[in-house]
């Protein structure tokens, strides 16, 4: 039996269930209990900027991912700047190594004489014990990304020196070393080829 049209609607009673509003109409599946107007308020003051933000933070994300990482590190392993110090007869090599016959600085290699400016340490020599500490804080001084290369027997692992109570048994119980260069003393050629080889580990790592 259907109800006309015309007929009064009832008052709301204690029996009637929750889903009645307080005119006796029923509410709709979809209508939200919040006003649409609150929601929209809502919406423009909490969600809409804070997905500007992330968009805005995924865009940088790729945009440094895919552009601005590259260029940077194209730049800088193809402009590497070593720590420009010496410690023992390897340090004549690298002094060399940057002299008119092999021009190192060919291969955008430039000594620097700040630890804060470099980037790139050339450890030429034998290390002692007395001198470890300075050394590490050389390297901690040292901005990142940074790299270090061991040069000749004496950094690779103590060398003839090795079992002497005074020296390091290789700069690698000090500080992370990527490449190692064979030499007693090592020549120019040899120090300008781990260089190379330290670029390529650097593209490869993609750092």
């Amino acid at each position: 039996m259907t109800t006309p049209a015309s007929a009064p609607r009832l008052a709301r009673s204690a029996t009637q269930p929750e889903s009645f509003r307080a005119d006796g109409d029923l509410l709709m599946a979809g209508q939200p209990a919040v006003p649409f107007v609150e929601i929209e308020a809502l919406r423009v003051k909490e969600f809409i900027p804070a997905a500007k933000e992330a968009l805005t933070d995924l865009i940088a994300e790729q945009g440094q991912s895919k552009l601005i990482r590259p260029v940077f590190n194209w730049a800088g392993r193809n402009s590497l700047f070593p720590l420009h110090w010496g410690l023992a007869c390897c340090a004549i090599e690298f002094a060399a190594a940057f002299g008119a016959r092999w021009d190192a600085e060919r291969f955008g290699v430039v000594p620097r004489s700040s630890p804060r400016q470099c980037d790139l340490m050339i450890v030429n020599g034998t290390v002692t014990w007395k001198v470890a500490h300075k050394l590490i804080t050389l390297y901690e001084q040292m901005p990142e990304p940074k790299w270090v290369i061991a040069m000749g027997n004496c950094a690779t692992g103590g060398g003839p020196f090795r079992t002497a109570y005074s020296v390091v048994p290789g700069v690698d119980k000090l500080v992370p070393v990527d490449v190692y260069i064979a030499g007693c003393p090592p020549r120019p050629e040899a120090m300008l080829d781990g260089i190379l080889r330290l670029e390529t580990l650097i593209r490869e790592r993609k750092e």
